[in-house]
């Protein structure tokens, strides 16, 4: 004779899922046994039915939904700020009357308008550059943020370089050919970090380009 075990006419939990997905009518025929499941209360203490704990999983399903929207509102908030920001260095930029001037608001109006504390312009056809800081902004081409100070770098902030964990730094460029870097510093080790989207840096960095490009054009 030959006998089967009982055992192989059983469904895992994967064959039971799946032929009540390929088998709705299955419910509607038997509603009674969707009456008198019970489950687990998620957070203990007692057994619910089917329908509240369907209702729980909604209404965990729609906190997780309104604190990632909230968390989305605040994204919104920041960048909108940030774009105002943005605007407000844009015109003020293009206020100043000649290459002197730019060169003394430029740092100025990072430091004010970004609540950056440390800011340092350098322009190679007035500040000539080592070879290393050269070929590390020409090796960049877009912003970049670090939490140390390239070669030579640091010694332009001074007495406050020893201090500072965090750098922003800026290529600035007339067309293919760089012409200096704007660097951001701050004692503070999380307000730049390699992570760090440089979308804003890169539009500050083209605005400040395009501003000092005449006037060195005209040295």
């Amino acid at each position: 004779m030959n006998y089967q075990s009982n055992e192989s006419h059983f469904m895992n939990s994967d064959q039971v899922a799946q032929y009540l997905l390929d088998n709705p009518e299955f419910f509607e025929e038997h509603l009674e046994t969707l009456m008198e499941i019970t489950l687990s209360h998620p957070h203990g203490g007692r057994t619910i039915s089917l329908s509240e704990r369907q209702v729980l999983a909604l209404r965990e399903k729609n906190k997780e939904l309104l604190e990632g929207l909230q968390v989305l509102v605040e994204i919104a908030k920041v960048n909108d700020a940030l774009q105002y920001k943005v605007h407000e260095f844009v015109v003020a930029v293009f206020a100043g009357r000649d290459f002197a001037t730019l060169q003394y608001m430029i740092p100025h109006l990072i430091r004010e308008i970004f609540a950056v504390p440390h800011a340092v312009l350098k322009l190679w056809q007035t500040s000539p550059p080592s070879q290393e800081v050269q070929a590390f902004v020409e090796a960049q081409g877009l912003s970049v943020c670090l939490h140390h100070a390239m070669p030579d770098i640091c010694e332009w902030f001074g007495e406050y370089s020893e201090r500072l964990r965090a750098f922003a730094y800026l290529p600035l460029y007339a067309g293919s050919a760089s012409i200096g870097i704007m660097v951001l510093a701050s004692e503070d080790q999380g307000r730049f970090y390699p992570e760090m989207d440089t979308v804003y840096l890169n539009r500050i960095a083209e605005v400040i380009s395009a501003a000092l490009h005449p006037y060195l054009e005209q040295q």
